[in-house]
């Protein structure tokens, strides 16, 4: 799930459903929040929350490297990704009624609104705490819906990069310590990142999960909508022909008019995106990259039916 959430179009919630482990999680989550300690649910709890934090923290520098230097690759891989949820989303939507369409018509809409906002797939503003916040909540959401992915949510609301950074950077100061030169500027730094995004996932996780049991209780047709709605539109932000530009000397980003020092000392994680047209190798590359995503992801969803014993579909 650690794995899930860092990359952009998988979800933390398939990949609780490929490991067959689904449904144990959400009862172990809804017991916790409603005072209920049980210490199968603990358990459980604490050795998925242990492994995707240990991941993520591990794993965070070299996702975030690629993404800088190779976004269009990187980006073909997440539409691929993205795009292979689908089939899941479906069979558990299935057979379609107008409630469904048109729970898929509002995600749909949300996602385009989402694309359009400033600050959309990824552009180059640094981290802001309410946007953090809201980016740890949208996280915590991505690990309990299957088929929405926490890391493509991060990318639109353009703290992806900024809080794989604080991540990376978190893992430094502390390793820093080992050799007693612990760097407290920098601790205090990424924990600037960290703390609000930590914040946002706990109310996240809360929220969303007892929201979830009521609304597929509920309205469980058009809850499914939604989600698969949310799903197809999320490659609508995931145009990979993009690439960092340095910023010129008078460039306005987040609002500020940059000077000459200004512009040459931002890092190449904070240059704002434009689009490039590809080369024939760059065209076919990411092709084949977004059939390797949607292979993986289908490939995952094969797993999770397989362990189910769910393949009569």
């Amino acid at each position: 799930m650690g794995l899930a959430n860092l990359v952009p179009g998988i979800s933390g919630g398939t990949m609780l459903l490929a490991t067959g482990i689904y449904p144990a999680f959400i009862s172990a989550i809804a017991e916790l929040t409603t005072l209920r300690f049980r210490a199968r649910s603990i358990v459980l709890l604490a050795a998925v929350a242990g492994a995707a934090v240990l991941a993520i923290l591990l794993l965070a520098g070299p996702t975030k490297t690629l993404v800088v230097e190779q976004r269009w690759a990187m980006y073909s891989l997440f539409i691929g990704l993205t795009l292979g949820g689908v089939p899941l989303v479906w069979r558990l939507a299935r057979p379609a009624t107008p409630g469904l369409w048109t729970g898929a018509g509002i995600g749909l809409v949300v996602m385009l609104l989402m694309v359009a906002a400033p600050g959309g797939s990824g552009s180059g503003e640094g981290p802001d705490t309410v946007r953090l916040l809201l980016s740890g909540t949208a996280g915590a959401a991505a690990m309990i819906l299957p088929g929405i992915s926490g890391g493509y949510l991060l990318l639109l609301l353009g703290q992806y990069v900024p809080i794989l950074s604080g991540i990376d950077q978190l893992k430094l100061a502390l390793l820093s310590v080992t050799d007693g030169a612990l760097d407290t500027a920098a601790l205090f730094e990424a924990l600037a990142v960290v703390i609000p995004v930590g914040i946002g996932v706990v109310l996240g996780v809360v929220g969303v999960s007892n929201l979830l049991r009521f609304a597929l209780r509920r309205f469980e047709k058009g809850t499914l909508g939604l989600l698969l709605g949310l799903l197809v539109g999320a490659v609508l932000g995931l145009w990979p022909f993009q690439q960092g530009v340095p910023p010129e000397p008078g460039a306005r980003i987040e609002g500020q008019v940059l000077s000459a020092e200004e512009a040459a000392a931002l890092e190449p994680e904070e240059w704002p995106l434009e689009l490039f047209t590809p080369s024939l190798s760059q065209a076919l590359g990411s092709g084949g990259l977004i059939l390797l995503g949607l292979a993986i992801t289908v490939g995952i969803d094969r797993l999770g039916r397989v362990r189910t014993g769910d393949e009569a579909d």
